[in-house]
C-alpha cells in the first residue's frame, strides 16, 4: 500500500546536463521507469511450469489442478507469433508519418518520421563504430527526446540497455557492473565531469559517484560536451543527426534488449532480462488496454508508458527534470493542458487533490484518464480524488518488473469491490495466471522476462502476492511476506487493510504484528486518520465496524493511531519494519502479563 499523505517523491540519482550541482543528481533516469505497479522489486523466484498449483486462464475460469494452460493463436500477443518492440514502432511511425510523437521538457517536438529516423541513425553509427549484437550498455540518461532516442537506438542496433544508478555507492554499482558486464557506457556529460572533477563535492553532499571515465568501456555521451568526458566518447546527438540505412532491423523478439536491477546485495546482485518480444507484447497491448490511441496525449516522464502511448500513436510529452507532481500540483496540472491521460503515484495524489479541493489546480477538461501506479491506491483516497475529479477516470496499473503489465483496473471498478482483498482489475489478454498451495499468485504469458541475469530461463514468475480471481477479476489478498501468525492463525493484512481504510475518517489503515515475550505475535491495526472525525470517536468507531470486516481469528489486538504512517522505497510503500520497530514501546501489554 502506498503512503497516502506523503507529499514528496524519491527519484534517483542520475546528474542531467543544463545544472551547475551534483545536486541535479536527484533528476530520475529511466531506471526509475521500470518498476512494479503494485508489488516491490524483492520478489521471488521463478517456479516451474509443472508445480502442483490451480491454473486460472484469462477468461476467468480455474482449472483443475494439472491442467495444461491454454494456447493463444489468434491473439495479437501469442508466444507463437511475438511482438517484436521496434517492429511495432516502426509499424506506427510509418502510419503517423507527420504527427506529433514525442515532446521533451524544453518543448523540442519530434515526429513520428523524425523519431524514427533518429532512431535508424543512431543504431546505424553505433554498429559502424563497433556495438555488437547483445553488447550491454551502462545506460545513465535522463529522462528526454535524446534518451529515448538512444535507449532505442542501442535496442536497434542488436545492443542492450542496463539501466544504471550512480548514486546506488560506489560497491553496489561495481557488483552490478560486473554481473551485467558491459561493454559500452552512456551517461550524461555533467555525470562525467562530477565524477572526473567534482567528487570531493559530491561527496560532501552525500553522493559517491563512480569514476566513469575509468571504467575502461567505450563511451556516448547526452548533451553538450563538457571536461571530464573520455577522449573518443560518441555524441547521441551527432549519432542520431547521421546517414539512416536504407532497410529497418528486421524483427527479432528473441533478442536481449533491457536489463534493470532489482533487488539484491553487494554479494548477490539481482536483474531482470527483458527482450524485444517480452517488451513488445507488454507495452503493444498496454496503450489500448488504457484507452490510448492515435490522436491522444499522454504526459508523464515513464519510459513503460511513454513507450506504450508512442505504439499506440499518440503523442507523448514530458514535465521538466525530476519533477514529482506533489510539489507544485498547480504546475503539474498546468503541464496537462492538451493533455488526454498522464500518469501518477499514489504517493502524489493526495497533494494534487488537495491542490484541486481548494481551487489551486485544474484540470484541462481534455483529461480522460489519470493512470496510478508503482504502489496499491487505497479506497479512501480514491473516493476522494473521484469527488474532486468527476470527469477523470482513474486506472489502477498491476504489474511488476518481470512482467508489465498483468492487470488493469478502473478507479470505479475497486470502490464497487465490497469483498476482501484489493481488487486488481482483468487480466490482459494471453496472460496466464495460477495459484499455488499456499495461495501465492504465479504468471506467464509472452510479456514475461526471460529471467534473472545469470540464472536460467524463466517460465512464470512468482509474485510474492497471495490472490484469487473471482468472476474474471483478480483479487489481491496480501504479500506473503506479510503473514502474521498469532497463536495458530496466519492472518494476511492485505486481505483486510482496504476494507478497513474505506471506513469513514480513515485516510490510511496498516495492520503489523509486533512480538509479545511469550514468542507471539500481538496483532496491531495502525490508522492514519483523514481529519474529519476526533481521534477517540475514530477508534471506537472503527472498533465496532471490525467484526463485520475482519474475522474474529484475525480481530486486532490493539488500535493505535498515528499521524503518519513510516515508508520506504522510491513508491512509497509503508515500511512495515519500522512501524513494527515504533509500535513495540507504544503498545499495550500481553493480557497475561502483570500491568
Amino acid at each position: 500500500m502506498s503512503e497516502g499523505t506523503s507529499t514528496d517523491r524519491s527519484t534517483g540519482t542520475t546528474i542531467g546536463p543544463g545544472t551547475t550541482s551534483p545536486t541535479d543528481a536527484a533528476s530520475p533516469t529511466y531506471a526509475d521507469s521500470l518498476t512494479d505497479a503494485n508489488s516491490p522489486t524483492d520478489t521471488t523466484s521463478s517456479t516451474g511450469a509443472d508445480s502442483p498449483t490451480d491454473t486460472i486462464a484469462p477468461t476467468g475460469t480455474i482449472a483443475p489442478t494439472g491442467t495444461i494452460a491454454p494456447t493463444y493463436a489468434t491473439s495479437p500477443t501469442d508466444t507463437t507469433s511475438p511482438t517484436d518492440l521496434l517492429t511495432a514502432l516502426f509499424d506506427t511511425a510509418d502510419r503517423r508519418g507527420a504527427a506529433p510523437a514525442l515532446t521533451g521538457p524544453d518543448a523540442r517536438t519530434l515526429t513520428y518520421a523524425q523519431l524514427a529516423r533518429a532512431v535508424l541513425a543512431t543504431a546505424h553509427r553505433l554498429r559502424q563504430a563497433g556495438l555488437a549484437r547483445e553488447d550491454r550498455v551502462l545506460f545513465s540518461v535522463r529522462p528526454g527526446p535524446d534518451g529515448v532516442v538512444l535507449a532505442l537506438g542501442v535496442i536497434a542496433a542488436g545492443g542492450t540497455v542496463v539501466f544504471a544508478d550512480p548514486g546506488a555507492g560506489p560497491e553496489l554499482f561495481a557488483a552490478r557492473r560486473e554481473l551485467a558486464a558491459p561493454r559500452w557506457a552512456a551517461a550524461e556529460s555533467l555525470l562525467y565531469a562530477v565524477a572526473r572533477y567534482g567528487r570531493p563535492l559530491a561527496r560532501r553532499r552525500g553522493l559517491l559517484l563512480p569514476p566513469y571515465h575509468r571504467l575502461g568501456l567505450r563511451h556516448i555521451y547526452a548533451g553538450r560536451r563538457l571536461p571530464g568526458v573520455p577522449a573518443g566518447a560518441l555524441s547521441a546527438r551527432r549519432l542520431a543527426a547521421g546517414p539512416v540505412p536504407a532497410v529497418r532491423p528486421h524483427a527479432d523478439p528473441g533478442q536481449e534488449a533491457l536489463v534493470v536491477f532489482t533487488s539484491g546485495t553487494t554479494r548477490a546482485p539481482k536483474a531482470v532480462v527483458h527482450t524485444r518480444g517480452s517488451l513488445g507484447a507488454g507495452l503493444a497491448g498496454c496503450g489500448p488496454a488504457l484507452g490510448m490511441a492515435a490522436g491522444d496525449t499522454l504526459h508523464t516522464d515513464q519510459l513503460m508508458m511513454g513507450v506504450p502511448a508512442l505504439i499506440a500513436g499518440a503523442h507523448w510529452t514530458m514535465p521538466p527534470y525530476g519533477f514529482a507532481p506533489a510539489a507544485d500540483p498547480a504546475r503539474f496540472a498546468r503541464g496537462l493542458t492538451g493533455a488526454t491521460h498522464a500518469f501518477c503515484v499514489p504517493a502524489d495524489l493526495p497533494a494534487v487533490v488537495e491542490a484541486v479541493e481548494r481551487g489551486e489546480a485544474a484540470f484541462p477538461a481534455t483529461l480522460r484518464h489519470l493512470v496510478l501506479g508503482g504502489a496499491p491506491v487505497l479506497p479512501g483516497l480514491l473516493r476522494r480524488a473521484q469527488r474532486a475529479l468527476p470527469s477523470v477516470d482513474f486506472l489502477a496499473v498491476y504489474g511488476m518488473t518481470e512482467m508489465v503489465p498483468v492487470a488493469i483496473a478502473t478507479g470505479r471498478q475497486k470502490l464497487d469491490h465490497t469483498g476482501p482483498g484489493d481488487l486488481l482489475g482483468t487480466p490482459l489478454p494471453a496472460i496466464t495466471l495460477r495459484t499455488a498451495p499456499d495461495g501465492e499468485l504465479l504468471v506467464s504469458g509472452p510479456n514475461l522476462c526471460r529471467g534473472y541475469l545469470g540464472e536460467p530461463p524463466m517460465h512464470e514468475h512468482a509474485t510474492g502476492d497471495l490472490a484469487r480471481l473471482e468472476d474474471g477479476q483478480l483479487i489481491l489478498l496480501g504479500r506473503k511476506k506479510d503473514m502474521l501468525i498469532r497463536g495458530r492463525t496466519n492472518i494476511y493484512p492485505g486481505l483486510y487493510e482496504p476494507s478497513v481504510t474505506a471506513l469513514p475518517g480513515v485516510a490510511e489503515a496498516v495492520i503489523v504484528g509486533v512480538p509479545d515475550p511469550y514468542g507471539d505475535e500481538r496483532v496491531i491495526l495502525t490508522l492514519v486518520p483523514d481529519g474529519t472525525t476526533p481521534t477517540d470517536t475514530l477508534t471506537a468507531s472503527v472498533r465496532s465496524r471490525l467484526p463485520t470486516l475482519i474475522d474474529t481469528a484475525a480481530l486486532p489486538d490493539e488500535i493505535v493511531v498515528l499521524d503518519r504512517i513510516p515508508v520506504t522505497g522510491r513508491t512509497r510503500k509503508p515500511d512495515r519494519e519500522a512501524l513494527r520497530t515504533r509500535l513495540r514501546d507504544r503498545v499495550a501489554p500481553h493480557p497475561t502479563e502483570a500491568p
